[in-house]
């Protein structure tokens, strides 16, 4: 737009709505950089929670490995005191079979002459 051009806009448009039109600039202008910082912001959040979200990832599947190698452990531990436990009482059991009884004083299942 030429110099003249906006003299004589100026000319036929009253101070009064030039005043308010400039304000409604300025509004928009710090409504627009308001808007880009709280975007520039929430870019930010979703940067730091996605990472959070990896670690917990990361840490869930850490733990379910572990979980599940637990519980293997257990399992193992668990065959080896049955057999233990069933190597205990068999060689007594099949020593004397006619004079055993079972004892009842604990809770074991185990056997006295």
């Amino acid at each position: 737009m030429s110099v003249k051009t906006v003299e004589e806009v100026s000319a036929q448009v009253p101070p009064e709505d030039f005043q308010a039109l400039e304000e409604k600039v300025y509004r928009t202008i710090e409504l627009y950089k308001a808007a880009k910082e709280a975007r520039a912001t929430a870019e930010r959040d979703v940067k730091r929670l996605r990472e959070q979200l990896e670690e917990r990832e990361e840490q869930n599947e850490t733990m379910r490995r572990e979980l599940v190698q637990l519980r293997k452990d257990r399992e193992d531990i668990r065959t080896r005191v049955e057999k233990m436990l069933s190597q205990m009482w068999t060689p007594r059991c099949a020593r004397y079979p006619s004079r055993l009884q079972p004892s009842t004083r604990c809770g074991w299942p185990c056997w006295r002459r």
